[in-house]
């Protein structure tokens, strides 16, 4: 191994440091923990979404599954260098779009549905209007997002004109999609950006990354409003509780978290019966309280947030599970991997 700076070392001590300290004072505030107040609450049952149709189009890894605000479309993207916007109610294709790169990474759906956007290992984000066709009859093509030094792993339309991404670079580039140019581009994390979960509100925004912690962030601002530790490997995903006052995270390091955000901490510890897994994906139930985590051997685990304890697994891929999306009226889970499945679970 190289030799470490001295310098160098002497400010990851101190940073490492002033980390303890934070979790120290943490502590010392935290006069009871969420398991012994909702200890007497009555158990919820047993989660059982059952995967009732699976969508088969893609022939390569499918990455990414994100739903519209219609609760019945949702779009893929896989190495197969395709989008497919599917119908979650029918099973069928309503759109195949073809990508210039087939190294797709994340996927969105713009909240109207008229809008989906995706990018990956070409370092960009490339937004398509579903509701217009080119002369080739596919998906036009509306903005090509340039100007990223590293993948893009994480995209979010706030609206039809407005786009936040978070990329390999460490950044995160706000966009306006009608005049195509940067509102805001700035360092978020020390690491690359893994995941984007947005308020319930479109206010705020939580961002996780392979430097271990998560952040809160202003859409207005380019200044972190707050930092959150506990992972110890990368942050694979974030998603913001239905109440907006909390968030929960899915890590490599086999375990989720619950932070509230009102005080700045971790509250809750969720981990697999068999720490046989890393999470890759997590979304909440709109009620908040079942927690859903995709691991890389291919099951979906299931956790009662209140009473932190697992609360059952969910099988049927067979290879990693990539992403879990949850439609917005919470009836119906979808699961990408990298068996070429699209699950559907309702």
């Amino acid at each position: 191994m190289p030799k470490v700076d001295p310098e160098i070392q002497k400010l990851y001590d101190e940073i490492n440091g002033m980390i303890e300290k934070f979790r120290e004072d943490q502590k010392a505030k935290a006069d009871c923990t969420l398991q012994e107040k909702c200890g007497d609450m009555g158990d919820i049952p047993k989660i059982r979404l059952a995967p009732k149709k699976v969508l088969k189009g893609h022939i390569n890894k499918v990455n990414s599954v994100h739903f519209a605000g219609d609760s019945r479309h949702c779009v893929t993207g896989s190495l197969d260098g395709k989008l497919i916007i599917w119908d979650t109610w029918t099973a069928n294709k309503v759109q195949i779009i073809p990508l210039r790169s087939a190294w797709v990474m994340t996927v969105a759906f713009s909240p109207s549905g008229n809008f989906v956007a995706c990018g990956g290992m070409d370092n960009q984000c490339t937004v398509y209007d579903v509701n217009n066709r080119d002369a080739s009859g596919v998906a036009k093509l509306t903005r090509e997002l340039l100007g990223y030094e590293g993948f893009l792993s994480s995209c979010r339309f706030l609206d039809d004109t407005h786009l936040i991404t978070g990329s390999g670079d460490m950044k995160i580039c706000h966009w306006d999609l009608e005049k195509g140019v940067k509102t805001m581009d700035f360092n978020g994390h020390a690491g690359d950006i893994a995941g984007l979960s947005l308020s319930p509100d479109m206010n705020t925004y939580i961002t996780g990354s392979v430097d271990k912690t998560a952040k809160l962030w202003d859409v207005r601002e380019d200044v972190h409003k707050q930092m959150f530790f506990g992972h110890e490997m990368d942050v694979n995903s974030v998603c913001y509780h239905p109440n907006g006052m909390a968030f929960a995270s899915a890590s490599e390091d086999q375990t989720a978290r619950m932070y509230d955000i009102r005080s700045d901490q971790q509250i809750a510890l969720y981990e697999p019966p068999q720490k046989n897994t890393g999470f890759t994906s997590c979304a909440l139930s709109t009620s908040g309280r079942y927690l859903l985590c995709s691991g890389i051997e291919g099951n979906i685990h299931s956790f009662d947030t209140m009473k932190v304890c697992h609360n059952g697994m969910m099988a049927g891929h067979e290879n990693r599970i990539t992403c879990i999306s949850l439609s917005p009226n919470g009836m119906c889970l979808a699961s990408t991997s990298w068996d070429q499945q699209v699950r559907l679970w309702l």
